[in-house]
């Protein structure tokens, strides 16, 4: 065998054990908690601490994104709710009833990725409630990233696993 053939089966281009998969999921769940409710976590962390104009900035920007996410969800939250469903579901009968491995992936990815939506849409309803301001603000803003990072740990954690699983199934291990 030469030595790609022997780089390829070391390396294996199925989804759980290719390297831009790993890379994706790692990038998705970084993103995902450095942006809180659409303001940078740095920026939240400088208005925390200094005010001034980064306080001004989210308080605005936390504003306008509430205000998005909540229309976005009153306008078309039945059509978004009633695909999402629907491509959950193909996603789960031909990831795991036919086993796919690339639809099994992809639920890995999507699945808690529609979670952190659903926990975005709540927090922007406590907002437009509460209107909290200073403290009140950072506080609920902590909590939805806190939120949003243990989604990030158990879903990361279940697929390692799982991904493990299946290439030791696939392997013969």
């Amino acid at each position: 065998m030469d030595l790609y053939g022997r780089v390829f089966d070391l390396i294996d281009m199925r989804s759980f054990s290719n390297l831009w998969y790993w890379i994706a999921l790692a990038v998705l769940w970084s993103t995902s908690s450095h942006w809180v409710l659409g303001v940078p976590f740095d920026l939240i962390q400088r208005a925390r601490r200094r005010g001034g104009q980064a306080a001004e900035d989210v308080a605005t920007l936390v504003g306008v994104n509430a205000r998005r996410y909540l229309y976005i969800a009153s306008e078309a939250g039945l059509w978004i709710a009633a695909f999402t469903g629907f491509a959950l579901a193909v996603l789960v009968v031909l990831g795991f009833g036919y086993g796919v491995e690339f639809c099994q992936a992809v639920f890995l990815l999507v699945a808690p990725t529609t979670l952190v939506g659903l926990w975005s849409v709540r927090t922007a309803r406590r907002y437009a409630e509460r209107a909290p301001s200073g403290e009140a603000l950072y506080r609920m803003l902590r909590w939805h990233r806190l939120g949003v990072q243990a989604m990030g740990i158990v879903s990361v954690f279940v697929t390692a696993m799982w991904g493990m699983w299946m290439n030791m199934v696939i392997t013969g291990l």
